[in-house]
C-alpha cells in the first residue's frame, strides 16, 4: 500500500498554505540564520576558534546562558503562582494585574532597563533597602537576573493559565473523596498536567533572556569578564565593522540556543507522552 505523505483534510489549499509557510520560515527565519554562517566562515577556523574561545567572549556566554537559566527558573515558581492566583481566585483589582502581567511585551527594553536601574541603585527604593542587607542588586548579575525574571514572566504566565482555565475541577474533587490532602492533589493530579505547560514557558522565557539586550545593558553595569553579556560583545564589534566577528558570537550563541531548546522540547516531548499514557 502506499503511503501517504499527508493527512487528508477537507479543507483545500493544502498546496498553497504549505508553499506559504515555507516562504515564509525562509524568509524570516532560515536565510537570516544562513547569512550569519555564511558571514563566519569569511574567518579561518584558526581565527574562528580564536575569537569564540577568548576569555572575555567565554565569561560573557557564562553570564549570558547562566542569567538566563536562573531567571527562567524562577520564572517558572512565580508565573505558576501568578497564573494560579488569576485563575483561581475572585478579588478587586485582578483584571488590572491581569493587563500588567502583559505589560514587558509592551514596554520598550530601553525602558525597562532605565526604570529597573532606578530601582534597584543604591540610592533607589529598592536598592537602598538591599544595599543594607550587604546585597547588591544593580550593576551585578543579579541585576541581570531580575531584568529577565521582568521581561520573562508573562511567557510563564500565559503559557500556565490557559491550562489552569480548562483544568476541571471535578478531577481535583474526586482526588479529595478519595482522601487525598491538598499538597497530594496537586502534586499527583494537577501539576502533572501543568508540566508540559510550565516547560514550555521555561523554554520561551530562556530563549528570550538569552538574547535580551536593551533591559540588561543598563542594570548590568557591563563590567568585562563579571558582568558584560553576550549581545553586547555583538554590539561592540559590530560597531568596530568587525562583522565577521560579530556573526561568529552570534553562530555560537546560536548553536547553543538551539541545543538547549531542543533539550527542553524532548523533556516536554516525554513528559506529555508520560502523562496522556
Amino acid at each position: 500500500m502506499r503511503r501517504r505523505w499527508k493527512d487528508e483534510s477537507i479543507l483545500p489549499g493544502f498546496g498553497l498554505s504549505m508553499g506559504y509557510t515555507l516562504l515564509y520560515i525562509s524568509l524570516i527565519v532560515l536565510f537570516p540564520l544562513a547569512g550569519v554562517l555564511l558571514k563566519s566562515m569569511e574567518l579561518s577556523w584558526r581565527e574562528f576558534w580564536d575569537i569564540v574561545t577568548s576569555p572575555r567572549v567565554v565569561a560573557a556566554y557564562k553570564v549570558s546562558i547562566g542569567s538566563a537559566l536562573f531567571a527562567a527558573l524562577a520564572n517558572m515558581g512565580i508565573g505558576l503562582l501568578v497564573a494560579w492566583v488569576l485563575v483561581r481566585y475572585r478579588f478587586f483589582g485582578k483584571r488590572f494585574i491581569d493587563g500588567l502581567i502583559d505589560l514587558p511585551f509592551a514596554l520598550p527594553t530601553a525602558v525597562a532597563g532605565i526604570s529597573l536601574t532606578t530601582i534597584y541603585a543604591k540610592n533607589g527604593i529598592v536598592g537602598g533597602f538591599l544595599d543594607s542587607l550587604g546585597i547588591k542588586a544593580a550593576f551585578s548579575q543579579l541585576g541581570i537576573v531580575i531584568a529577565l525574571v521582568f521581561i520573562g514572566l508573562p511567557f510563564v504566565v500565559r503559557t500556565v493559565q490557559p491550562v489552569l482555565q480548562e483544568l476541571d475541577p471535578e478531577v481535583e474533587e474526586a482526588a479529595a473523596s478519595l482522601g487525598a490532602g491538598r499538597w497530594r492533589t496537586f502534586r499527583r493530579v494537577i501539576f502533572p498536567e501543568l508540566t508540559p505547560a510550565l516547560l514550555t514557558g521555561f523554554a520561551l522565557a530562556f530563549a528570550r533572556g538569552i538574547g535580551e539586550y536593551g533591559s540588561v545593558v543598563f542594570i548590568s553595569g557591563n563590567m568585562p569578564m563579571k558582568t558584560e553579556i553576550a549581545p553586547l560583545l555583538i554590539m561592540i564589534r559590530l560597531e568596530q565593522y568587525d562583522y565577521a566577528g560579530a556573526t561568529a558570537i552570534a553562530l555560537v550563541m546560536m548553536l547553543l540556543s538551539f541545543v538547549m531548546l531542543l533539550v527542553i522540547n524532548l523533556l516536554q516531548w516525554k513528559f506529555s507522552r508520560r502523562f496522556q499514557a
